[in-house]
């Protein structure tokens, strides 16, 4: 029997491992036991020594836990397409992304081979539709991407747009041809596809535009920080040096690191760290430096991903709620805010427009108008927000949306090309 040919859905939040063996469609596998779908591993890492590495729901605990440091890297899918960004230093020598990147990906492959009994030297990788609006920028997260899966171990390395995925999965829900939309919300991009399709396979002609952007649900996590809970933690202080008469305020570069998901961490920076203590120690009022102590507690105590996981608990509730409340607590510390859904809905729709904006350009490189479009396979986490609903409804009308296995359908897509790879031998 020939071997294993895996499909892996990458995400900048989660990832997912499905596959093919022998011409037949293998589910998505058990990959962290511990978390609340087990198929469904968070795409974190944390290292506490050189060559120790902890890997999802695991790691978060170790980062929690471990009281002498080490690093925790969340959301690395996102640097793809940033030429700035090479890598980082850990333990003492530099690492790359690709390098990074590839750590993760062989820890899934050697995860499905506990499962087959054998590692697979092959692979369909899901990608966004867009890493990048620049191509140039685009190219190069896909280069990256492909280096990182080679140095995991895959010889053969076969990408397909995640949107595409998530149609190759939809169309066994059709009974004859239609002009669909796949509208993939996922944690680090917003992809889509327009496309002919029915209960047949899919051919290259098929497909009549992609597109997408690199907005989606870290963005909004994001914007509740930035907008409604990072003042609790220093974000608007103001001090002043001695000897000087000029009041300062914290950078802006590193607020947005506060207020990112993926850079959070980031703030335990020597050079960060004495920018946050001269903030500290020279704060202009008591409650400025109590602020200031607080955003301490969070660095010092690995406390960024828990943080952020009550952001988005929070977010998750105003898709169904006019209100909800922000709570996080850790010993002394406890913070309890209201947050609205029309105050959110209110910062957060700049992005919006950019994420539908990217939808519209979709079907005008189709060559369609929205009432062509006869379906609309909706997937991803990010597709519950209610104000991208709304401008589905509104475009193409609620009776035409269908919302579609929002962790799996882009693995199931992947794993259902990969059934093309694999055969008896």
């Amino acid at each position: 029997m020939s071997a294993p040919v895996l499909a892996i859905d990458y995400g900048t939040s989660n990832s997912l491992v499905a596959g093919a063996l022998a011409g037949k469609v293998i589910q998505p596998l058990v990959l962290d036991a511990t978390a609340d779908d087990p198929t469904v591993i968070r795409s974190i890492m944390f290292t506490p020594d050189r060559g120790v590495w902890y890997y999802g729901d695991s790691a978060i605990q170790q980062y929690q836990d471990y009281a002498a440091g080490g690093r925790l890297l969340r959301s690395v899918k996102k640097y793809l397409p940033e030429p700035s960004f090479k890598g980082t230093q850990l333990h003492g020598e530099f690492r790359s992304i690709v390098e990074l990147i590839a750590i993760f990906l062989r820890e899934l492959r050697s995860r499905a081979a506990v499962i087959f009994g054998e590692e697979s030297s092959s692979v369909v990788l899901g990608r966004p539709a867009l890493f990048s609006l620049n191509k140039d920028d685009d190219v190069l997260a896909e280069k990256r991407l492909r280096d990182a899966a080679n140095l995991a171990g895959f010889k053969h390395v076969y990408f397909l747009a995640e949107p595409l995925a998530a149609a190759y999965e939809f169309r066994h829900q059709l009974t004859e041809e239609k002009i669909v939309l796949v509208a993939d919300f996922g944690g680090g991009t917003s992809d889509f596809t327009c496309l002919k399709m029915g209960p047949r396979d899919l051919v290259d002609q098929d497909v009549l535009s992609i597109g997408g952007i690199p907005i989606a649900g870290d963005m909004f996590d994001g914007g509740i920080m930035r907008h409604q809970i990072a003042r609790h933690f220093g974000s608007e202080v103001r001090y002043r040096m001695p000897m000087s008469s000029t009041d300062l305020e914290l950078p802006k570069s590193l607020i947005s690191k506060m207020c990112s998901p993926a850079d959070m961490s980031l703030l335990a920076r020597n050079d960060l760290l004495g920018i946050l203590k001269d903030a500290q120690r020279w704060s202009l009022s008591e409650e400025d430096g109590k602020k200031m102590n607080r955003l301490f507690l969070v660095v010092e105590e690995h406390l960024g991903y828990s943080l952020f996981r009550s952001i988005e608990r929070a977010k998750i509730s105003l898709s169904s709620a006019a209100e909800t409340i922000f709570e996080f607590a850790f010993d002394d510390l406890k913070l309890s805010e209201k947050i609205s859904a029309i105050e959110f809905e209110k910062h957060s729709s700049h992005d919006v427009d950019l994420i539908v904006g990217a939808m519209d350009s979709t079907i005008k490189d189709a060559g369609l108008k929205y009432s062509q479009i006869d379906v609309v396979c909706a997937t991803g986490g990010t597709a519950k927000l209610p104000a991208l609903r709304r401008a589905l409804d509104t475009r193409l009308g609620r009776e035409k949306v269908r919302e579609h296995r929002h962790f799996h359908s882009v693995v199931g897509g992947l794993a259902e090309k990969a059934k093309s790879f694999s055969s008896d031998s």
